[in-house]
């Protein structure tokens, strides 16, 4: 998030050139160009919160008038199937308030997904009534201690708080047992197995230093006159932090090995094999700053090796050269070249960025494919946040997400809040069909988090957004269906699946899934991997790549359901 104006020349000649973007001279911002024709049809997804259980806001405590840069942040959700029943449940982050000029937390929340689009409050159930949260943002699932249960990792201000699913329904606040002592704020933590022995190491993105006995500068404003939350360059990065995992239940600080960065406000994380070598790498999503690209250059049952290489791979910058106000990213090989690429949401007055991945063995290669891939339709005129690639209609072809809200109190000539966008991806060319997604998509929200997964377990992708100060939202694909393969990464001896590459093929041509761990903005997605299939009712091939380096042929998986592929195993029907 930030405070900037495109250069008025670079502005209006990409304007000029492309007839994407609005510019008119004196830096004005930005503005959303005129859409074009939009598919009509009934609505792709049905709005179903009231009725599914799920009632809760996450609130930022902006009614202290303290206008905190933390208020901000928001918060985001995640989709982990804690009780092994076959169904996602639904973790909620809380947010914060205040007491004079101490920052707490508000209680997070967990549903159970009961099936049929009804979820049970099972907070005090599973213990996490008891826990004390900090002022919260993310939330992080992933099984740290391979046991076969997701456990939790929440972000936020001050410190971490890690939770150990107990295998019960309940979970146990371990965070000072596993050593993770991190007093800074966090936004986002991103999960993989960086060093091959099969346990999850985490990369936790640091923002700024605001603070009331820091930095808590009160004279910022946006037209001269009113009091408004800071712009981001009133505040210094904070370093990010990676955490090995020792394999014992502990973590240890690892960041003085790796040569990180110092200079990036840090929101968004994602943990995914970008070069197709195997082994999972970093990128991250900074405020203002330059994006960081970290390739795992480390052998399995070696140290971790992380070598930054953003810049030169062509992920730090936009087009322009230009760092922009980053906060959400996903993967995912939407034109079907079998190279994960990388989209990443940005402040207004800037395009969301896709980098196109061109890599080579030996060479990292991005390439800004926003305008070429049809993106820029969307204008410059949000503030976004969470986003995803899935295919809402099952066509073979990843489609996008993005949701928007914005950063400061007061915008000037918008709504703080703003619609969500949904594109439908057409052979690797974006196309708007937000106006006919359905009712939420047509109204405005102060969006953050955006969690994509099959709540129903009917082969189609459904969507949680959480927003600030307004009540989290359940939304039900109901697009007309095609032929679907759900499949279920089981790593051997319930070692990380994050970084395997799986490549399914079919008449209709090959797809390849990535399994990531982290992604969105501060909220964790379904780890199944759901591959559309169009017309086909057949796969002809199913080739794992996992991160042990093992690659795996798997047989007799027919579409229609979902397949747990364990590695060193067979498939098997979930």
């Amino acid at each position: 998030m930030r405070n900037r104006r495109f250069p008025v020349v670079a502005g209006c000649l990409l304007a000029a050139a492309l007839a994407v973007v609005g510019c008119s001279g004196g830096g004005s911002a930005v503005v959303a160009p005129a859409q074009p024709e939009e598919p009509v049809g009934p609505p792709l997804f049905e709005d179903v919160t009231a009725a599914s259980g799920v009632a809760f806001t996450y609130k930022n405590g902006e009614e202290a008038g303290n206008f905190a840069i933390i208020e901000s942040l928001g918060g985001g959700a995640a989709l982990l199937d804690y009780d092994g029943d076959g169904l996602l449940d639904v973790f909620l982050p809380g947010g914060g308030h205040y007491r004079d000029k101490t920052v707490l937390g508000h209680p997070c929340k967990l549903y159970r997904n009961l099936g049929g689009f009804k979820f049970e409050d099972v907070t005090a159930k599973a213990g996490l009534d008891r826990v004390t949260f900090q002022y919260s943002h993310g939330a992080a699932a992933f099984d740290y201690d391979r046991d076969g249960r997701p456990d939790l990792l929440v972000t936020g201000y001050s410190r971490l708080v890690l939770l150990h699913n107990d295998g019960d329904g309940r979970f146990t606040d371990v965070t000072a047992k596993a050593g993770l002592n991190d007093k800074l704020w966090s936004a986002s933590a991103g999960w993989g197995d960086l060093d091959g022995d099969g346990f999850p190491e985490v990369y936790v993105t640091h923002y700024g230093d605001w603070g009331f006995d820091t930095n808590h500068p009160t004279d910022c404003t946006y037209d001269g006159k009113t009091r408004d939350v800071c712009q981001p360059r009133r505040f210094k990065a904070l370093p990010h932090t990676l955490y090995r995992n020792t394999g014992n239940g502990t973590f240890a600080d690892i960041t003085p090995t790796q040569n990180l960065r110092t200079d990036g406000k840090g929101l968004g994380v994602l943990v995914a094999d970008l070069n197709n070598d195997g082994r999972p790498d970093v990128y991250v999503a900074n405020d203002t700053d330059d994006n960081f690209l970290y390739v795992n250059r480390g052998k399995a049952g070696g140290p971790v090796d992380l070598k930054e290489g953003g810049l030169f791979s062509g992920m730090a910058r936009d087009d322009r050269g230009m760092a922009n106000g980053s906060m959400g990213l996903d993967a995912a090989d939407f034109n079907r070249t079998g190279l994960a690429s990388v989209v990443v949401t940005n402040y207004e007055n800037e395009l969301p960025a896709l980098y196109r991945n061109r890599s080579g063995p030996g060479k990292e290669q991005f390439t800004y494919d926003t305008l070429p891939s049809g993106l820029a339709v969307v204008g410059g005129s949000y503030v976004s946040w969470g986003t995803g690639f899935f295919d809402y209609d099952l066509d073979g072809w990843d489609d996008l997400m993005i949701v928007s809200g914005h950063a400061i109190r007061f915008p000037t000539k918008i709504d703080r809040r703003q619609t969500p966008l949904l594109l439908r991806n057409e052979a690797g060319k974006f196309k708007p069909v937000t106006r006919q997604a359905g009712p939420y998509f047509r109204s405005p929200h102060n969006a953050r988090g955006l969690a994509v997964g099959d709540l129903d377990n009917d082969g189609r992708p459904d969507l949680v957004v959480s927003h600030l100060n307004e009540p989290v939202s359940v939304l039900r694909n109901v697009a007309d269906g095609k032929n679907w393969l759900g499949l279920v990464l089981a790593g051997e001896k319930n070692r990380d699946v994050v970084g395997a590459r799986v490549v399914v093929t079919s008449a209709g041509g090959t797809q390849t899934k990535f399994a990531k761990g982290g992604g969105s903005f501060a909220s964790t997605c379904d780890p199944r991997l759901l591959v559309g299939l169009g017309a086909d009712a057949a796969v002809t091939g199913v080739t794992v790549h996992w991160p042990s380096g093992k690659t795996q042929e798997f047989s007799g998986v027919t579409p229609g359901a979902y397949w747990v592929l364990t590695e060193g195993g067979v498939a098997r029907r979930r």
